[in-house]
């Protein structure tokens, strides 16, 4: 994975690096006509390709079944929320996220079942990291493949990425079955959600947009963002 997001990452952000500004109307989001592009890229593969066999894949499978592999796919992630909580200098959360990890390997035979109900399940990445410290988000980028994203946290996926379980399978079959499974798992949570965007948004890219950056500031936050300052407030 992390050999593809260096392939899809790093040539973007030397194509913005490169590049002045266009005219914008959201100082968050610079290069919204390029970002709008990769959008309607992203949309037209989802409708073909992805939300098909999602929606395939949520059908077939039992639901005992979907609830294993969901099971066993946020026990791997885990893994990535202890380092990032460590990074934070969050140490009652990274023993608790530890805890989840060291119990549902052993007594949930490799995550397949979740024996750590009592625990609550954290969500830690190296973007929230950088955020943590200080870094800003930077513009906002729509991603090819990967979707919505940052300067800030599209760099955290791609250190992220190095550090996890699936990246550094070396079966080059069963690696990629993994990076498969985590996608469809993904696309079946976001049926359900989705149908809010089909009913009553009238434009998707600038509410996937907004909804996205908010969503981040709250995690960096934990829950509890500084309000942000509007011109009058100085009147």
């Amino acid at each position: 994975m992390h050999r593809l997001l260096h392939l899809l990452f790093l040539p973007i952000v030397l194509f913005f690096t490169g590049c002045a500004s266009t005219q914008h109307n959201n100082p968050k989001d610079p290069f919204e006509s390029f970002n709008r592009g990769v959008y309607q890229l992203n949309d037209n593969l989802d409708r073909a390709i992805l939300k098909p066999v999602a929606k395939g894949y949520d059908a077939a499978m039992p639901g005992f079944a979907k609830t294993m592999v969901s099971n066993f796919l946020s026990n791997l992630d885990d893994v990535i929320v202890t380092a990032n909580d460590v990074l934070q200098l969050k140490f009652n959360q990274a023993l608790s996220d530890s805890s989840r990890v060291i119990f549902n390997t052993t007594f949930g035979v490799f995550g397949l079942f979740n024996v750590t109900d009592n625990l609550e399940k954290h969500h830690e990445d190296f973007g929230q990291t950088l955020g943590y410290w200080g870094v800003p988000s930077g513009p906002y980028l729509m991603l090819p493949l990967l979707g919505p994203s940052s300067v800030r946290d599209g760099t955290g996926i791609y250190v992220d990425s190095y550090a996890s379980v699936i990246s550094n399978t070396q079966d080059v079959p069963t690696r990629n079955s993994g990076y498969a499974l985590q996608g469809i798992d993904k696309r079946v949570d976001l049926l359900e959600q989705e149908k809010v965007l089909d009913g009553s948004v009238m434009d998707r890219y600038s509410f996937i947009r907004d909804a996205y950056l908010a969503h981040r500031q709250n995690l960096v936050y934990d829950g509890n963002p500084p309000r942000e300052k509007y011109d009058d407030d100085d009147q």
